[in-house]
């Protein structure tokens, strides 16, 4: 039974040119992951719906028909190219790579759950041959960006994420692709509310941090002689290294002092 509102080369992940063959390995692949009785990855609708698929374009007379009133519908997207230039002497080569990760970080935000995309689509999105991808898929699986799986599908890893939405603001080519109307891009999933409050709200101010007031050095002891207790005996003090153990009572020796400056102080009135 046909499934209407789903595109079957879309949810296969499979170009609209694929032979029976490949049709036929897809659909065992994705049967063993989405069949109910894996506890893993099962998902009874999405089996149902693979099955409904397989159904139709595993039948050449069925498959065509399907193919007729999907063309009366189906609308391609503009290839990236047309955007961009995939043949620029410097930057062509690094257009290419923004160009693959936008497709794949697409298909990661639309479908997470199946974000697997082939090469024909790449090759198709992008309006460019898979002949001159080599390099560029090869640079980005060693980066760790994208990720290749056994059917030969291509996915965005975590870091690829990562780089793609940390970097569309300093890139003005993965913004200008991430945000193209194409189905082939990223259109921003904020809403329009989101856009317009995040347009309107002023910029938050910052609060004046007040001057540091400096800080009271406290005194070590408190000012005047230090009066020990009467308990400690005079061997006790001896071994502070204190001439002469301190009581309550003024030191003679500073009073000899005392005495002394009270004269300088005289004799210096008088010679005035």
């Amino acid at each position: 039974m046909d499934t209407p509102g789903h595109d079957y080369y879309e949810f296969l992940q499979i170009s609209p040119n694929a032979d029976a063959e490949t049709i036929h390995r897809v659909y065992r692949f994705l049967a063993a992951r989405m069949h109910p009785d894996n506890t893993a990855t099962g998902h009874e609708e999405n089996f149902r719906l693979l099955k409904a698929a397989y159904d139709v374009l595993s039948d050449p007379h069925r498959r065509a028909e399907y193919d007729a009133a999907r063309a009366k519908t189906h609308t391609r997207p503009e290839p990236l190219a047309a955007q961009v230039d995939f043949m620029d002497v410097l930057d062509g080569e690094l257009n290419r790579r923004l160009a693959v990760l936008a497709v794949l970080y697409y298909k990661r935000r639309t479908n997470p759950t199946y974000p697997q995309v082939p090469l024909s689509e790449i090759e198709e999105r992008m309006g460019f041959p898979r002949d001159y991808l080599d390099f560029t898929l090869w640079y980005l699986q060693k980066k760790g960006y994208v990720s290749k799986a056994d059917n030969a599908q291509y996915t965005l890893s975590v870091d690829g994420v990562d780089f793609v939405e940390t970097q569309r603001a300093n890139l003005p080519t993965l913004q200008k692709l991430l945000t193209s109307g194409s189905r082939s891009s990223v259109e921003d999933n904020s809403g329009p509310q989101d856009r317009e409050a995040t347009a309107v709200a002023p910029a938050p101010t910052a609060t004046p941090t007040p001057p540091r007031q400096p800080a009271r050095v406290q005194p070590l002891r408190a000012p005047g002689p230090i009066v020990l207790p009467s308990s400690m005996n005079d061997a006790e003090w001896g071994r502070l290294g204190k001439p002469e153990r301190r009581t309550g009572k003024p030191d003679p020796r500073e009073r000899k002092v005392e005495r002394r400056v009270r004269r300088s102080e005289r004799r210096e009135e008088l010679q005035a």
